[in-house]
């Protein structure tokens, strides 16, 4: 959804990154960016609002970012590079659990949650959103799928497994909860989704 003095033509979430300035000016801009979604959702994110909070020129906010849909595949490539790097322990048990915890502690954290709530609001209705939100998620299925494929050659899993499912099978129930089932997500629904997921890895329900 581009914002008033933005062009129909900026470019696609990702590729409009701020350049030439700082580390703190990104920081500054991103955090702002952050704390207005969680206060006020997607619809209202506002770049001259994003810019008065980060105490910046509009200016530069503008000509940085371009859209409020290129913002967020700024913010959303920024707390990729901010996640806790995957575990490798040998135990596809113990590294299919820790990427559960991980992903159930981001989404009931008291600023990601809400983040992530009005991020993939934003993408239901904004082919552009929706297109960044798609890279974040890739971004960490390719992070993670290192564990399964490991998993494969010592052979845990059945030759021809797809790792990057494995990987979505272990998250997809703690977004649903989230987002659609309303019931708690803490650590016990974390580990009931990885078991899950590697149980049916293990029986082959993920051969390619």
């Amino acid at each position: 959804m581009p914002t008033k003095g933005a062009s129909a033509d900026a470019a696609d979430p990702g590729t409009v990154r701020p350049g030439g300035r700082t580390a703190r000016v990104r920081a500054s801009v991103l955090r702002a960016a952050g704390d207005a979604l969680v206060e006020h959702g997607f619809h209202s994110l506002d770049l001259a609002d994003v810019a008065r909070r980060a105490e910046v020129g509009k200016t530069t906010v503008y000509r940085r970012w371009g859209t409020t849909t290129g913002l967020i595949a700024d913010l959303l490539a920024d707390m990729a590079e901010q996640s806790v790097p995957r575990t490798d322990s040998g135990s596809l048990t113990e590294d299919l659990r820790s990427n559960a915890r991980l992903v159930a502690a981001t989404l009931t954290d008291p600023r990601q949650g809400p983040l992530f709530k009005a991020v993939i609001a934003a993408a239901t209705c904004d082919e552009r959103t929706a297109r960044a939100l798609h890279r974040f998620c890739e971004t960490r299925i390719k992070e993670w799928a290192p564990c399964v494929e490991g998993a494969i050659a010592r052979g845990e899993l059945p030759a021809g497994t797809d790792a990057r499912e494995v990987i979505r099978a272990v998250s997809a129930p703690l977004y649903y909860r989230v987002l659609a089932g309303g019931d708690p997500l803490d650590e016990a629904a974390a580990d009931r989704a990885a078991a899950a997921a590697e149980s049916a890895a293990r029986a082959g329900a993920h051969i390619g």
